[in-house]
This record gives structure tokens, sequence and C-alpha cells, in this order.
């Protein structure tokens, strides 16, 4: 009989050494249960081969472990490295896990033009120019660029769009840019604009109300009104963007404030971006954690995934402890190339700054159990309401949307035990052409085929949790019959379905549902369970008619020279022709 558990990770010790490296521990089925570093793998895996002294959690993953991986690595950091990059491809089920890796926008200046434009900017930075940020979310941003907009008057038009312009767009006129598309505004002036909201978002603002208050008593003085009422707004403008960003530290130019808050085996980290001295805004994260995982464990699977993917700023201020804090500020300072601190402070305005974050922690997750505790009370209201064996861990609903046919586009959402999971959204255009335009049971016959065959040559084993529980169809007795037909062909038997049909006079409701083999049965008017379905069904119906309106303006905007090989560049040489000739 095979060897599992201590006895099997005895025999994998006597053949380690002291090299740093990272371990993997698998199932019987091959799966990842576990990724871990180590400064030397011998002593590390050895802990493990120990009978006795381990939280449950950490005795049932080594029963669990019949089979070991190792990789050495020249130095703990490049361990560290290659553990966060491993826990993020395979998420293994006993690793803390940051599930929420969007990336985060930016503001942008420009510079390679002679005037230059101010923007939002996410993703790779690639454009040339000066970029200012994180900002917590596309809210904050689009605030902040509306006000330094009012402020400094700069162009967020595109070069294409500056280039064709004869006479001053409706941002000039509102008072919102100088028109230098069409010479209302000198280079020089322009370009001292530009430098006064690089100083603002250098965290220069108040040389900036200075100068723009002696401008407007100037002004005043000259009887010049007009030019004193817009300079007055424009300090109103530049106030009101920073009394919204809350705290703006006096000692602390540049940090991401981090804040760990744990309850229950639940996770809450607050993160506060403060650049140029100013808060450019917060997010909260929810990762992945077991009961028995301690404030220093998660804090460094935090920080290491999180700043995989991002720039970390100068200075990390934590409300507690890391593990390896080392080798984590060795691998930030190599990312940025300058020196990377991280603190856990004891007193003063860091202290302060900290002890916020921890109490937007605190609340936020306090929030979270409790939307969570209801969430949970619904799936086990719709499981007794379905006839389900269990409450569902993933329910996937459809909806189709088109115009007679036309731009037809199909739509997929996920909720589960913490609400609606908008990362596993999907979109499906309908490509059947032996389908009849307006054919809405041969659309959700495509759109079912395509998700399930996938799944099928992806996941026969069902071991990545994408198989759904419960499948809710936006229709009745015909597009049931129609996804019942397609599961059956594929050899899908054991997934539940259920559809929502509109009722009686369509009337939002009187929703009757229809499973396969049972009469037409309704709920209650007032059942929390019907409320519930009824925001799964309009979730979809609101996903499925934004992706038919994106799918319909593309198509209004086609030109039939696109399709030509070559078509789309001479097609913008004779615009360009065309432009210069009028």
């Amino acid at each position: 009989m095979a060897k599992t558990g201590h006895d099997l990770i005895q025999d994998y010790v006597k053949n380690l050494d002291g090299s740093p490296g990272v371990y993997r521990m698998l199932d019987a089925q091959a799966r990842v249960l576990y990724v871990g570093k180590a400064r030397n793998l011998k002593n590390r895996v050895s802990n493990y081969a120990r009978p006795t002294g381990h939280s449950g959690r950490i005795a049932r993953m080594i029963s669990e472990t019949t089979q070991m991986m190792f990789l050495t690595t020249k130095t703990e950091t490049e361990a560290l490295l290659l553990e966060q990059n491993l826990i993020k491809q395979l998420k293994p089920r006993y690793n803390v896990l940051l599930r929420d890796d969007k990336s985060f926008p930016n503001i942008l200046v420009t510079t390679d033009h002679e005037f230059p434009m101010i923007k939002k900017h996410r993703g790779a930075k690639k454009e040339k120019g000066a970029y200012y940020g994180p900002f917590a979310s596309a809210g904050a941003v689009n605030f902040t660029l509306a006000q330094l907009q009012r402020v400094f008057m700069l162009r967020n038009c595109s070069d294409a769009m500056f280039v064709t312009r004869t006479r001053p767009c409706l941002q000039y006129q509102i008072k919102r840019c100088t028109g230098p598309c069409v010479g209302k505004i000198s280079r020089d002036a322009y370009d001292e604009s530009v430098k006064d909201a690089q100083k603002f978002l250098s965290g220069k603002s108040t040389q900036i109300q200075e100068t723009l208050a002696k401008q407007m008593a100037a002004a005043s003085e000259a009887m010049e009104f007009e030019r004193a009422a817009a300079l007055r707004n424009r300090i109103r403008a530049m106030t009101q963007v920073q009394t919204s960003q809350g705290i703006n530290p006096r000692t602390v130019p540049e940090a991401d404030i981090i804040a760990l808050h744990l309850e229950g085996g639940h996770a809450c980290v607050q993160v506060f971006f403060i650049r140029a001295n100013q808060n450019w805004g917060n997010r909260d994260f929810y990762p992945r954690v077991a009961i028995d995982n301690s404030h220093a464990e998660v804090m460094e699977a935090f920080v290491s995934q999180f700043y995989d993917t991002k720039e970390p700023p100068k200075q990390l201020i934590l409300s507690h402890d890391i593990e390896n804090a080392d080798l984590v500020q060795e691998m930030l300072s190599d990312k940025l190339g300058r020196k990377v601190e991280i603190s856990v402070p004891q007193r003063g305005e860091k202290l302060e700054l900290v002890s916020g974050a921890m109490r937007n922690a605190k609340e936020s997750l306090a929030r979270r159990m409790s939307e969570s505790a209801t969430q949970a009370k619904l799936l086990r209201g719709l499981a007794e309401a379905f006839d389900l064996e269990a409450p569902p861990e993933r329910i996937e609903v459809y909806d189709n949307s088109h115009i007679q046919g036309a731009h037809a586009v199909g739509a997929m959402i996920v909720a589960g035990p913490e609400g609606m999971m908008k990362n596993q959204y999907r979109k499906f255009n309908i490509k059947g052409d032996d389908i009849t335009p307006g054919d809405d049971f041969g659309m959700m016959k495509e759109v079912i085929k395509r998700r399930f065959s996938r799944l099928i040559k992806e996941d026969p084993d069902r071991t990545s949790g994408s198989w759904p529980d419960l499948l809710l169809i936006d229709g009745g007795a015909g597009q049931v019959s129609a996804v019942h037909e397609i599961l059956t062909e594929l050899g899908v038997d054991d997934v539940s379905m259920v559809g929502v049909a509109k009722g009686v006079d369509r009337d939002h409701g009187k929703e009757e549902f229809y499973v396969v083999g049972k009469p037409v049965f309704a709920l209650q008017r007032n059942d929390p369970v019907l409320y519930f379905v009824q925001r799964l069904r309009d979730e979809a119906h609101r996903f499925a008619i934004g992706t038919h309106r994106s799918k319909r303006a593309k198509a209004f905007v086609a030109n039939p020279l696109d399709d030509i090989a070559g078509g789309k560049r001479r097609h913008a040489g004779f615009m360009s022709d065309a432009s210069s000739a009028a």
C-alpha cells in the first residue's frame, strides 16, 4: 500500500538538503493542496513529518498528501517569488489566497504632444507621460479628473480629435478646457497650466492656491470681475478635491496603509493609497483564509500577492508584523528599483493612519459577514423551494438579447455564497448560421451547448469549482425543454435547472417556475426567495442588454472598407486626405 501523510513526508525528508526552494503537496487526484517556500527545504519539510503538534487544518492537509514536488532556487527571494506565482496559478485549497487582483487606475499627463492631455489610464504604463496614482477606484479618479479640468482646464480629447477641430467644443464652452485645438491659448500659457496640474498631483497644492489667490486679487483690483470669479471657482474646485480626500497626512508623502482584521475564519484587508501627501482612496479585500491562519501569515501572503503585478510605493505601513519581512522587503525593493520600507508603527501620525484603516477593515468585515449570513439563508431557501439536495454553491443564470434577431448575444451571470461573482460572468456572440433570426430557443441551445462542451473538455472531473449546481433560465417551458435537450445530448444529467417565466400578464411578482417532469409552480409574492430569484434574473437581463448594446454600437460605426485587406489603412488615409482638403 502506498504511503501517505507523515510516513510519506519522512521519506522525502531523507533526500532533501538545506537549499532554499518551493514545495508542493498533492492529493490522490494530483490536485495541489498547498504551496510553500523555505529558506531551508529540509528543515521546513521536516516539520510536516512530525505526527503531532499541528493545527487541525495542517493535520488534515498532511493526511491528504500522497505526493510532494520540490523546486530549489538560488536565493530565498526567488523562492518567495516562485511561491506567489504558483499560488496565483494553482489556487491551492490550504493557502491564503487573494481573490481580487484588479489593476488600479492612474491619472496620465501625456508628454508626446505640444499640447499635453490629461486622462484616466489603467493597465501597463506604455504611453509616454507622467503617471500619478494609483487611485482606489474609477470613481475616485473620475471625480479628481473632473475637478482638475475645472481648475487647470487641460484638454481630454484624443490627438485625432484635436487635429480635426475647427471650432471649440462643448468643454471649452463650459470652461473645462482652454481650447488649444483652435488657438484660444498660447503654447507657453498652456504649458504653465500643465506644470501647475503636475505640481498639484505631486502634492504642491498650497503654492498653486496662493498663486491663484494673488491673481484673483489683482483681477478684482483691475475690475476684471469675470476673470476674478473664474479664478475663485478654480480655487474652490481645488479645495473640493482636497476635502473629498478626507485624510491628508502631513508626515507621510508616499505610502500604502495596509490594515488586517481577522474574525471567525474570515479576513478583511483595507489598503489606503497615500501619494503626494494626499489620500487617493481606499479599497477593501477579502482574502481566503482558514480559522487558524495567523495575522503575520495572512499579511505576508497578501502583500506578496498584491504587489506581484503592481508597483509598490516607497513605504508600506502595516497594522501587524509580517512573516519573513526581510525577504518581502528585498523582493519589493528589487521590483521598485529602490528601497521599500516596511513598518508597523507604535505611535504618531502613522499609528493614527493604521488605526483608521483598522477601523474600516473591522466595519467592512462585519458588513460582509452579515451579507454572507443573509445570502446563506437565501440559498437554503432556494434549495428548499426548488427541491435541491443542498444549497447551491454556484448558480448560473442565462439570458439572450437581440432586436428581431440582429446583434444577438447570450449572457451568463454567476452567483454563490458571497453574492454576485462578476469575474465569472460570460458573454456569447451567437454564431449559428442555421438559427432563424429571433429564434430564442435556438440561441439558448447554442449558448448552453458551448458552455457545457467547454466544461466537459476543460474540467471533466469537476474539480475546479466551475460546474454549476443550479441553472436558472430566463424563459418558460420552451426554453427549459431546449436546454434539457442539449444537456441530455451532452450526457449532463445531474445539474438542476429551473425556468423563470414572467407569468400572468407578465407582472413582476407573479413569476412561474418550470422544472422538467414537474407541474408549473409559483412562490408566495412576499417570499424572500422570490425576490432573490428576481434579482438574479434582472442582473442577467441587465448584463445581456448591456452586451447587446455594445455589440450594436460597434456595428453602427463599422465601415465596409474595414473588411478588405489593408482597407483600414487605406480608409484612414482617405479620411486624412479629405480632412486636409477641407
